[in-house]
């Protein structure tokens, strides 16, 4: 890896939830042949230290991320609040809603097919029911559809 000019030392600390996440972030420039994804401009670097504040527990983590902007396309806050939008939105558009709509963190289930065949059916309900319901929210429909099986049965066979 060639070094580049980057920007000064760069760190955010996050003092809530009842600890204290230091960040630091460094972005690197990559050659897509070497990290075999086509597109790859970039690699990102997290290195976060968290502290609970009640126990004074430390943990070190680093985390890795590939990016097709330039490294020098953002500045290290903007790499973050990036990498943080994204893990935001994913946890609200998809993981929130299977949990709070499918009660999927409830389930005991430990086959790795079952999982997986769960993981499909949700998958596709959360594509599906909006395109069929579109003026319903998911607990609306799940309310009318809970004790139908042959209605949600169709729905399914329909795509």
């Amino acid at each position: 890896m060639q070094r580049v000019d980057r920007h000064p030392l760069f760190f955010a600390v996050d003092p809530g939830h009842g600890r204290v996440v230091n960040r630091g972030v460094h972005a690197f420039p990559l050659e897509p042949l070497a990290a075999d994804f086509p597109y790859v401009r970039a690699l990102i670097v997290v290195r976060c230290t968290r502290t609970v504040k009640r126990t004074a527990i430390t943990t070190d983590e680093v985390r890795y991320y590939l990016s097709s902007a330039e490294p020098t396309a953002h500045t290290p806050g903007q790499w973050l609040a990036l990498i943080q939008g994204h893990w935001a939105g994913a946890e609200i558009r998809n993981h929130w809603r299977r949990d709070a709509v499918w009660g999927e963190d409830r389930s005991r289930t430990r086959n790795p097919t079952a999982l997986a065949n769960l993981a499909l059916v949700r998958s596709t309900l959360l594509a599906l029911l909006p395109e069929h319901f579109p003026d319903r929210s998911l607990p609306q429909i799940k309310e009318q559809l809970h004790s139908r099986p042959a209605a949600c049965h169709n729905l399914l066979r329909k795509k």
